[in-house]
């Protein structure tokens, strides 16, 4: 962990040490990364000292998991912080998922794993109900599949508060969540205004993503990578988790981290100054105005199927 190219962080109240930067799993799998690329970057990411591993079940129909599973044998395994989601709500499609990323992974414990795509205001009801998809986490959690549960989300920041609502009202705590911070988003539907605050509140891993929204910010030709990474890198974020799905792009992560210095608000106010009028209208963050990156809305069957004894409630 005293790798010197790499900055840690505390999770949240796990007390766990994990790397700043994280390795983002759907772009092991994109068309341009064949199986001995995807391998090579993530072996050379945990060599130069990234611990973090982000994936999900349903990036790139298992292949990226498939792919991360090879990669972390070898003992590459014992020197990660491994994370995965599933998109299941109910109780039975959630532990049929898990059960499918273990095999994928080729671990018997998985470190993290969240609910994924939290982006409707019914989605922490069915992942609470009695027959929900966190009774699934929870019985596997006992069993030592998973270590620790969070929840994942890119729509809106109400939606994410109210997960944490609901999950108070059944006393359950998250240890972590994930959610899209970047240099435009302070400028609409802010996650950084509204939900930061009470996840260090709380205490809870703050895990960032789409600090490019996969490349799309640089599209607004205001910013460079390296300031959209220094810019999470600033905020109380445990992780940043990025896309890397070259050589060179794991060289830029590791070269954000090495010229990172803590930004004072001078130099904040001067980075947002640069991104106001292109973020104005979340033209830059589809995945809030758009549907574009709702996976689960593409596919509803992977969500599962509700209770019987709420599908009963329309019958005739």
């Amino acid at each position: 962990m005293s790798n010197s190219e790499m900055l840690y962080r505390t999770l949240g109240s796990t007390g766990e040490r994990v790397s700043a930067i994280g390795l983002g799993g759907w772009h092991l799998s994109l068309k341009h990364v064949d199986e001995e690329l995807a391998i090579r970057i993530v072996r050379s990411a945990i060599d130069r000292g990234i611990t973090f591993m982000d994936n999900c079940w349903d990036y790139n129909g298992g292949a990226s998991e498939i792919r991360m599973g090879k990669a972390l044998r070898d003992r590459y395994r014992d020197k990660v912080f491994l994370m995965t989601k599933i998109d299941g709500r109910s109780q039975k499609e959630a532990a049929r998922q898990l059960d499918e990323s273990l095999q994928r992974l080729q671990v018997d414990c998985i470190d993290l794993v969240q609910h994924h795509e939290i982006i409707r205001y019914e989605d922490p009801h069915r992942v609470f109900d009695e027959e929900g998809a966190n009774a699934a986490l929870i019985e596997a959690r006992q069993a030592g599949k998973l270590r620790y549960i969070g929840f994942t989300g890119h729509k809106h920041p109400q939606i994410h508060l109210y997960m944490l609502e609901v999950a108070a009202k059944y006393g359950f705590k998250f240890d972590a969540v994930q959610l899209p911070l970047n240099v435009m988003d302070a400028h609409f539907c802010s996650f950084e205004k509204q939900v930061v605050p009470e996840l260090v509140k709380q205490n809870i891993g703050i895990l960032g993503m789409k600090s490019m929204a996969n490349g799309i910010l640089l599209g607004s030709n205001t910013v460079t990578p390296i300031e959209c990474l220094h810019y999470a890198l600033n905020l109380p974020t445990s992780v940043v988790i990025a896309g890397i799905d070259s050589m060179e792009i794991l060289d830029q992560a590791f070269e954000a981290v090495q010229t990172f210095q803590p930004m004072n608000e001078e130099q904040v106010r001067n980075l947002l100054a640069k991104t106001a009028q292109a973020a104005s209208r979340g033209e830059f963050e589809p995945f809030k105005t758009s549907s574009i990156f709702d996976g689960t809305a593409q596919n509803p069957d992977w969500l599962g199927k509700e209770p019987q004894r709420i599908q009963q409630l329309m019958s005739a």
